[in-house]
């Protein structure tokens, strides 16, 4: 046993050693391996940073919530058949109280509908703020939270009091680090209180961006904008498992409300969040397959100069393994060697790709959401020893099967 480890910590002196040596050949040599690191980490970070900004959307909207529309979302691809939607009805506000009233499964029904105007707050504004007129419960029926302060009351909705609570980009633009609570805003050339600010929650798949949103009572938006159209309902459920019979239920309200025979198609669409999970399971499919592509190329050419460079190395050592051998090294001594120096190089070039890739993280981050784990260093280490095991393994071999009078005659 004692043998074993003084024969690896030599090894792995004998590897730092060559390394230095040879400076200029082992950056060469390290440079595809941390290019290859780049790009694995790199694929990971962003597949990652994609996963839980797509939860954190699919969370806003909520898994066990169903919206009723006059609209179908248009996903799943194909041809989008509008002219078959636009004259439809349009949902109106009474709804909300039949849903709750008829409904056994509902936990929750609330009312949104939005118009995209300016935000002011003195000399600062947002150009384009999603304005959510919303009723009182809709904070519960969507699944959202609060960062700070509250939502609106019952007596707040019903005589359109001017109030707002604002998403997290709208008050990192406005106010600038300052608490925005009691603060007026203008909206719509009208003053609005500020009394909570929702938690940061981010945009994925074109999903409601809620950090972009400014949610005034619904009262209040109908007295400024109308209710003509753009309606919605969201009616939420005790947890996923209703989820199903609920929206049977939900189809069965509406059917009646609306007065339409048997026969009849219905003349409203009952959207759910888990159609857009076909649709990011396609995209993130296409990102791993380029991606394992790129860095599994990355990876092999930098594979196949490691072990370039390590029948180099085994070459112009040819002596030295026979002197070795004449003295009593046994062979998994030289393989060992040699397969260390193979390993070292590629954790070399590993951490000089992980120490770029964190780097890029922060660089990708200004632009998308992206997210580095301890697992992807972790599995970027592996990775490294692996290649390094696997391109290392040839020469290696061929050093340690090498003759010692012949690596003795050698010049």
């Amino acid at each position: 046993m004692r043998r074993i480890y003084l024969s690896l910590t030599e090894g792995t002196r004998i590897a730092f050693q060559s390394i230095s040596t040879n400076k200029i050949r082992a950056i060469l040599t390290t440079l595809c391996i941390t290019i290859g690191i780049v790009s694995v980490t790199s694929m990971n970070t962003i597949t990652d940073g994609i996963d839980r900004s797509f939860e954190d959307s699919m969370s806003a909207l909520g898994r066990n919530v169903v919206y009723i529309e006059k609209w179908p979302w248009g996903l799943g691809g194909g041809e989008y058949k509008w002219w078959e939607y636009r004259n439809r009805p349009e949902m109106k506000l009474d709804y909300v109280e039949e849903i709750q009233s008829r409904s056994q499964y509902a936990d929750h029904v609330a009312a949104g509908a939005s118009r995209n105007r300016p935000v002011r707050f003195e000399d600062n504004f947002v150009e384009s703020a999603e304005v959510v007129g919303a009723t009182p419960n809709y904070l519960q029926s969507t699944a959202l939270e609060l960062e700070q302060g509250r939502f609106f009351s019952q007596d707040e909705d019903i005589r359109g009091a001017k109030v707002v609570v604002l998403g997290a980009e709208v008050v990192n633009s406005l106010f600038d680090g300052v608490s925005p609570l009691g603060k007026e805003v203008r909206i719509q050339g009208q003053k609005f209180n500020v009394i909570g600010t929702f938690e940061k929650r981010g945009e994925f798949l074109g999903l409601n961006n809620v950090d972009n949103m400014a949610a005034i009572p619904m009262g209040s938006y109908e007295n400024i904008f109308g209710l003509r159209w753009g309606l919605q309902l969201s009616v939420r459920f005790p947890d996923e498992t209703t989820l199903e019979e609920g929206q049977y239920e939900i189809e069965g309200i509406m059917r009646q409300i609306r007065q339409l025979d048997p026969l009849e198609e219905n003349d409203f669409a009952i959207n759910k969040p888990e159609l857009f999970e076909a649709e990011f399971q396609n995209m993130t499919s296409t990102i791993y397959l380029v991606g394992i592509f790129l860095t599994g190329l990355a990876l092999f050419v930098g594979g196949i100069g490691v072990m370039n460079i390590m029948f180099v190395s085994v070459k112009e050592r040819t002596k030295e393994i026979g002197i070795r051998k004449a003295v009593g090294a046994k062979s998994w001594e030289i393989l060992s060697q040699f397969l260390i120096e193979a390993i070292v190089l590629c954790l070399i070039g590993g951490v000089i790709g992980i120490v770029l890739s964190i780097g890029a993280t922060q660089l990708i981050n200004q632009f998308f959401v992206a997210y580095m784990s301890w697992t992807t260093v972790l599995n970027a280490v592996l990775l490294c020893s692996a290649v390094g095991v696997i391109f290392g393994f040839i020469p290696s071999y061929k050093a340690a099967k090498a003759d010692p009078i012949e690596s003795l005659r050698y010049e």
